[in-house]
């Protein structure tokens, strides 16, 4: 009996105790779960705070230091010492208006894009337009002017045929040329093709087949100068691609002037076009200013200039109210500026200019 109820009373404590431990049991993972989810919670938190926090201070850090080097370099480069070479841009172009009454002064005459000008009259001297005329600046193909009066007072054989070679090949500003390595031609031919065309393979060639040879014919045209009284005037080679040839508008006045004693360098220079056979085909050339087929203008001598450091450049003896006058245009920006300019010269004297050009008879050059 005492057995029985001992059992009963066991299995009464078992089932009272069954549903608490079914429910402690369930608790557990809920307790756990909760734990877990907060424990995920403030970890995210406590790694991105840090982050978010030091990305603006970093941003900002960069931005001063950027802003600091930025304030170091202007500084640096304001105290630093400004290097001064020859430069287009140092000699002042005032605006060009076409109109040739109004933008004109009658005294100082029209707004010229050209760098240096100068404009004289041939028989008197009489200085009629200058700007910057004394400025030493490269003249480019302006240089063989002085080619051709060296060829011509050495009295060579103007039939003498003369080869291109290698050697005329331009390897200072890679120009090319419609004279091939082999071309064969007369030295009066070559000699067209330099003034008319300016053609750099030519004029090199004439300077090699002169006696001694191209030091002797460097020599010679320094001479030359020194003889015609060029004093700003110097010349490393005979075809003007070396911006070492400089000269004046002053001195290139002067130069202009010898030049137009020469008949031949006066037909040469003014040819509108010619052709001539080169590696067996005939070849039409055409001269570099196209103011000698205009109508309008009377040229007696005529060469232009083009590299880099020279700008465009164009020199003439022009006939106008039948006097001879001298045209120097140096160091002018666009292609067609330098024409454009002496337009405006003309227009200028044709405008009430021309009282400017001296009255005294001039006599052709002949």
């Amino acid at each position: 009996m005492r057995f029985s109820r001992l059992v009963s009373a066991l299995l009464g404590c078992a089932l009272l105790g069954l549903p608490a431990a079914k429910e402690a049991a369930a608790a557990e993972p809920r307790v756990a779960n909760t734990a877990k989810a907060k424990k995920a919670a403030v970890k995210p938190q406590a790694k991105s705070a840090p982050k978010v926090a030091a990305k603006p201070a970093a941003r900002a850090a960069k931005r001063s230091s950027v802003v600091a080097a930025r304030a170091s370099r202007a500084m640096a480069a304001k105290a630093a010492p400004q290097k001064v070479s020859y430069s287009r841009k140092r000699i002042e172009r005032p605006a060009v208006v076409d109109d040739p009454i109004a933008a004109f002064d009658p005294q100082l005459g029209p707004s010229l894009a050209s760098a240096s000008v100068l404009v004289t009259n041939q028989t008197t001297g009489e200085v009629i337009l200058e700007k910057n005329p004394q400025a030493v600046v490269p003249i480019a193909s302006i240089t063989k002017l002085m080619t051709a009066m060296v060829v011509l007072d050495g009295q060579q054989s103007l039939t003498e045929s003369l080869r291109v070679s290698e050697e005329d090949i331009d390897t200072l500003k890679g120009s090319s040329s419609r004279l091939p390595v082999g071309t064969t031609m007369t030295r009066e031919e070559m000699l067209r093709l330099a003034l008319m065309a300016s053609e750099n393979r030519a004029a090199s060639s004439l300077a090699r087949h002169y006696p001694g040879g191209f030091p002797a014919f460097v020599v010679a045209m320094n001479r030359k100068a020194q003889a015609i009284g060029l004093s700003d005037t110097h010349f490393l080679d005979s075809t003007g691609l070396n911006s070492s040839n400089v000269s004046s508008a002053r001195d290139l006045t002067k130069m202009v002037a010898a030049a137009s004693r020469y008949p031949l360098i006066r037909e040469f220079s003014t040819t509108a076009e010619h052709e001539v056979e080169v590696a067996g085909r005939v070849r039409r050339f055409g001269n570099t200013n196209a103011l000698v087929r205009s109508p309008e203008w009377e040229i007696g001598v005529s060469k232009t200039g083009y590299i880099s450091e020279s700008g465009r450049c164009l020199v003439m003896q022009a006939w106008m109210h039948d006097k001879p006058l001298i045209i120097v245009l140096l160091d002018s920006l666009g292609k067609y500026t330098r024409v454009a300019d002496a337009q405006r010269i003309r227009k200028w004297l044709e405008a009430g200019g021309a009282q400017r050009i001296a009255v005294a008879p001039g006599a052709r050059a002949s």
